[in-house]
């Protein structure tokens, strides 16, 4: 008893290992392309309110159907950052998760391309994005630059690095929703709907179509740009991230690819953050 006691006495005097180091604020932008006040999170690296200096900056997009939240809330991504960066493995950064979405994707739009009465994509690139880096000190270049996402979010990215290569220097895509011509996701076909609408907006954006039609200029272009294609083996949208991943390799753009064990799901996403901001880590110019 006596030992148990001195060794118990021997932990408590340890310091304490500090865990979440890091920190989630909540802020808002006032949009005047989507007329309303956007909410985001913010994820800022341990010491952020102890320097002026300046950071990489990671742009995480959600999924149809979620918010901004989700990636704090359900996919416990703070954890999974504060994790990587005390171990080594990813640098300190700052994550941006701004919100495109709601869970009533009928009644309430969704989406991260312009669309009618959506103009998402301006007020993405013309607004949030440099707002966000002159507000939370972030490094506004190619070089510190990436973005990475889920589902609709993990379609987005891809278009956005397609359609911006001289803004990112890394795309992360998780279960990426690249096309919609199969109707991977179902459509209401009824006037009004808004999930017809972004339903609509994948099949305008399509990124295996933007490859398709891609000249020498523009695929030399992607080349600048680290991917990274993550879905898994009973998503039912692997077959079009397959078919992305065969697309960039016949044009010559280097692209990984990985298929794990798993579904569309919040685990399958929260293990993939794993991989997801290492990655951008090993692309940031040094």
């Amino acid at each position: 008893m006596k030992k148990f006691v001195y060794a118990l006495l021997v932990l408590l005097a340890l310091p304490a290992v500090r865990v979440n180091a890091g920190k989630v604020v909540t802020d808002s932008l006032r949009s005047a392309a989507l007329d309303a006040q956007v909410k985001f999170n913010v994820y800022l690296p341990d010491g952020f309110d102890k320097t002026d200096r300046k950071y990489p900056v990671v742009y995480l997009l959600h999924g149809l159907y979620g918010t901004y939240a989700n990636w704090v809330n359900d996919l416990k991504m703070k954890g999974v950052a504060d994790e990587l960066i005390a171990s080594g493995e990813a640098v300190p950064m700052v994550i941006v998760m701004p919100n495109a979405g709601d869970p009533d994707a009928h009644h309430v739009q969704n989406g991260y391309f312009n669309m009618p009465g959506w103009n998402y994509e301006d007020f993405f690139f013309k607004e949030l994005v440099p707002a966000v880096e002159a507000r939370y000190r972030c490094m506004a270049d190619k070089g510190h630059r990436a973005v990475m996402g889920l589902s609709m979010g993990g379609g987005g990215s891809t278009v956005y690095a397609q359609r911006h290569p001289d803004l990112f220097s890394s795309c992360y895509a998780m279960s990426a929703w690249l096309d919609n011509k199969t109707n991977k996701v179902g459509r209401a076909h009824k006037k009004g709907d808004k999930l017809d609408i972004v339903c609509q907006s994948v099949i305008d954006h399509s990124a295996l179509d933007f490859l398709d039609n891609a000249d020498e200029a523009t695929l030399a272009k992607l080349r600048t740009v680290a991917w990274f294609i993550d879905c898994g083996d009973d998503d039912f949208l692997l077959e079009l991230n397959e078919d992305f991943h065969r697309k960039m390799l016949a044009r010559r753009i280097k692209c990984e690819f990985r298929v794990r064990d798993g579904g569309h799901t919040q685990e399958y996403w929260h293990q993939a953050l794993r991989m997801a901001l290492p990655f951008a880590s090993r692309n940031f110019e040094k």
